[in-house]
């Protein structure tokens, strides 16, 4: 036993020094004091990145097709009404929504950011109860009341009971609408005079577009659109007006659901436009095989155009998956801005906001997750022995520097 007990205290590798033989220095006190703090630091630095998650972020090709995209937006047009403001949204494979309405909210805004009214669909007044009758005439005994589209109708059939429904009749048949007072329906709801009741207010809209996963734009602007001649048809004439403000402050806008660390660059993001419009037709060009004209008369009212504003954004997928394993799936995008004007004389822009998004082909994935526990303790271990050998070197050489200097002043060969 005796033996045995002697072979292990030979394996031992810390051999005991004794304490006859040992001296405490004030150096080495103070170098154990601040190599201790340092270590109680180091100690609790670690101990924090393995109570809370680490994000690991990955590249990869985004392989997956036939997904839906999903737009969330709220931006306010201080000078622009609501009865005027319509959204579009069209992408490359030729799909088209003009003057979307649902899952869109409009909020009816005074020049003190107050909110006056809130509407659900689009631009429109609601339906008066005793129109005038189909064609100016009267309605016999159990006759059903149809109104008159004036030519827009596609049927005989097809009725226009409200001024909206003509306005919406002349957009199916690419017409532009110049006199709304010479229309019955309008002239009774007081379409006209409903617009400049609403001058000077402004318009907050808000809600999501649900788009094909692919490269296209939405947009914001003045008029109701329709299709005429394979070109996108803003048409102003029914509003009779000479200036369009589309200033605008963006509250939000974000390509998909929010996840921690999102940084949505156009947040919060304003512009002001103080110019006007001239009365004339202005063609946009939206790509080489679409493009955009808004229909006025030919008139010169102002010398300063107004523009459109134009945000190029490219559109990173992005899946977020946290501690739980719950993914998310979002968007990261990156913003370029472009205001273009155009001068007297020359082809003008449309006033309005658009927003032009392209598709990345790399996905980004993030994943939370907590640090192993034997990771933990490693990283502990090793602040622990670093930080003693390299506080014992110190003190080593502290002392062994103040013994030579000691000699040499007792030989008298300091100096």
């Amino acid at each position: 036993m005796e033996k045995l007990m002697n072979k292990m205290r030979n394996l031992d590798a810390n051999p005991k020094v004794n304490e006859e033989f040992s001296s405490r220095t004030i150096s080495g006190g103070i170098i154990t004091l601040v190599s201790s703090i340092f270590m109680l630091l180091l100690f609790f630095s670690e101990l924090r990145l393995y109570l809370h998650s680490v994000t690991e972020t990955k590249l990869t090709v985004d392989t997956l097709r036939g997904e839906r995209l999903r737009i969330n937006f709220d931006i306010i047009f201080p000078a622009l009404p609501c009865s005027i403001l319509s959204l579009d949204a069209m992408d490359i494979s030729g799909e088209q929504h003009l003057d979307i309405k649902h899952d869109i909210f409009k909020k009816r805004i005074d020049t003190n950011g107050k909110v006056i009214d809130l509407r659900r669909d689009g631009i429109g007044a609601p339906k008066i109860d005793k129109p005038l009758q189909r064609h100016g005439g009267r309605l016999e005994h159990n006759e059903t009341y149809c109104g008159s589209c004036y030519g827009a109708q596609a049927s005989d059939e097809e009725c226009c009971n409200s001024c909206e429904d003509v306005r919406e009749a002349y957009r199916k048949k690419g017409w532009s609408m110049s006199d709304p007072d010479s229309i019955d329906q309008c002239k009774r709801e007081g379409f006209l005079q409903r617009i400049k009741d609403e001058e000077g207010e402004g318009c907050n809209i808000y809600g999501f577009l649900d788009v094909n996963k692919v490269a296209g734009n939405f947009h914001f602007a003045p008029g109701k659109s329709f299709q005429q001649s394979n070109m996108h048809v803003h048409d102003l004439l029914a509003f009779q007006k000479d200036s369009f403000n589309v200033s605008h402050r963006i509250n939000k806008l974000a390509y998909g659901d929010y996840f921690p660390g999102v940084v949505n660059p156009l947040d919060g993001y304003v512009t002001f436009l103080i110019s006007s419009l001239v009365r004339n037709t202005f063609y946009v060009g939206l790509s080489s095989s679409l493009s955009i004209m808004l229909i006025c008369s030919v008139r010169w009212t102002q010398k300063t155009p107004s523009g459109m504003y134009q945000y190029f954004l490219k559109v990173v997928p992005t899946v977020y998956t946290d501690v739980s394993e719950h993914r998310i799936q979002s968007n990261q995008f990156s913003v370029t801005e472009h205001f273009k004007g155009a001068e007297v004389g020359q082809l003008q822009t449309l006033p309005g906001v658009f927003f032009f998004y392209e598709l990345s082909p790399i996905k980004v994935t993030f994943t939370e997750e907590h640090v192993s526990f034997f990771h933990f303790l490693t990283n502990v271990c090793a602040i622990v022995g670093g930080v003693f050998t390299v506080s014992g070197i110190l003190d080593s050489f502290i002392y062994h520097g103040q013994q030579a200097i000691r000699k040499k002043m007792e030989i008298g060969k300091l100096i």
